[in-house]
């Protein structure tokens, strides 16, 4: 539409007929957009525009290119953390460069969470709590951790987004994002700590099966306020 644009005068119809995908399901608003002033002074700058997004597409992919080379000694890895929700290639690729390949060198997740960043924080004082600030750590992973995070929130039945759901609801989004990425990087660490073990997703109703007896009772109460008699009978599988 752009390049129709700065080809010379047309119909905004036949400008909005070149839209593909979705956009075709917004033919009419298309159209209104399209029907306005584009002088020469539009004409001149546009294709400069669409010039430099081309050149930095073409860097991106030559990047691309030499980031595939680069890591291809460490596909595997790569390739069993873009197993986890919210955790594409490219943050694969991230955790794998700021971690490395194998975690010998952490002794424990909890290890490797407090190097990144991603633990709750120990500041006490007279025998009294006063912070639970995360530590600054390695920004770089920390970033695309939470990244992913919020990737992983917005999955469908998955271990992690019910994870956030559930947090977000009593501590609000930033501090389960936080959460939902020290996860993902405790999920990182036992992938890596065994090349033989694959990602195993836990599924929505995790927290529901660990706590089955306190979902019970919990569910019942609030029947019963609403003010019903309440009586359970276990379903024979």
């Amino acid at each position: 539409m752009l390049a129709g644009l700065v080809a010379g005068p047309a119909a905004p119809a036949t400008l909005a007929a070149l839209a593909v995908g979705r956009l075709r399901d917004k033919l009419p608003a298309l159209e209104r957009a399209l029907a306005g002033r584009f002088g020469d002074h539009q004409r001149y700058l546009v294709p400069r525009i669409l010039a430099a997004i081309d050149f930095l597409e073409a860097e991106i992919a030559d990047l691309d290119a030499r980031v595939a080379e680069l890591e291809r000694p460490f596909g595997a890895a790569v390739d069993r953390l873009d197993a986890i929700p919210g955790v594409g290639r490219r943050v694969a690729e991230s955790l794998v460069a700021e971690v490395g390949p194998t975690v010998d060198r952490f002794p424990t997740a909890q290890h490797l969470a407090s190097w990144a960043g991603l633990c709750p924080g120990n500041h006490e004082s007279g025998g009294k709590r006063l912070s639970g600030k995360t530590r600054k750590g390695n920004r770089a992973l920390r970033r695309v951790l939470v990244q992913a995070a919020h990737a992983a929130a917005r999955a469908r039945q998955t271990y992690l987004s019910a994870q956030y759901r559930r947090l977000a609801a009593r501590r609000g989004k930033k501090r389960a994002a936080v959460a939902v990425a020290h996860s993902i990087l405790v999920i990182t660490y036992h992938l890596l700590l065994d090349p033989t073990v694959p990602f195993h997703e836990l599924g929505p109703d995790y927290f529901d099966r660990r706590t089955s007896d306190a979902t019970r009772r919990r569910l019942v109460e609030r029947l019963e306020h609403l003010g019903f008699d309440v009586t359970l009978t276990r379903r024979v599988a």
